[in-house]
């Protein structure tokens, strides 16, 4: 695993929602169907959570498990521990098919922050935010790109792969100019 550096620094900006880059964080992808024996030990011993329901994400402290298609899972968990959690997740899942891969360096996590995040979201995605309720994760696009979010707090949380990070940055913040808030 290379060192732990954000891609972008941890740069932020403040319009009338606040966009931060959070990192580093771990994350893990893994690859099992539902019915695989061991996927609820293997999700819980890597990252706490019980396993998420369809479109769901289950969220415990700094750590994570969410719902990313009928046999692929995204566990987040402190940067340091990735590597670890993926060899608990092979023993606890040995002799079934699965994949576990560290993609905790191929990803970049923004925080979108405050009473109007949504306006921010709602200028770049074609997801109905109206219908995504608490707990919730949603894969889209950002303008052109591939992402996924879900409702935390008083805002939300965005992945987006780490090539695509500064021009993400940059929707981000263009969306999020003070003046340009949408009222909805």
């Amino acid at each position: 695993m290379s060192e732990a550096v954000t891609p972008l620094n941890g740069a932020r900006f403040d319009g009338f929602a606040t966009i931060r880059e959070v990192g580093p964080i771990g994350m893990i992808l893994l690859r099992a169907k539902a019915d695989v024996p061991g996927l609820a030990e293997a999700i819980a011993a890597a990252s706490g959570c019980a396993v998420p329901e369809k479109r769901r994400i289950v969220l415990n402290g700094d750590r994570a498990a969410g719902w990313m298609g009928p046999d692929e899972y995204l566990l987040i968990l402190p940067y340091a521990e990735a590597a670890s959690a993926v060899k608990v997740i092979g023993e606890k899942l040995a002799g079934q098919h699965h994949l576990a891969a560290d993609v905790s360096d191929l990803r970049v996590v923004f925080a979108i922050e405050g009473a109007k995040a949504a306006d921010v979201l709602r200028k770049l995605t074609p997801a109905d935010l109206g219908a995504l309720a608490p707990g919730e994760l949603r894969r889209s696009r950002i303008a052109q790109v591939p992402a996924a979010f879900w409702p935390e707090g008083e805002g939300f949380r965005l992945i987006a792969f780490r090539s695509v990070a500064g021009y993400v940055q940059g929707l981000l913040t263009h969306a999020a100019q003070k003046g340009s808030e949408t009222g909805l």
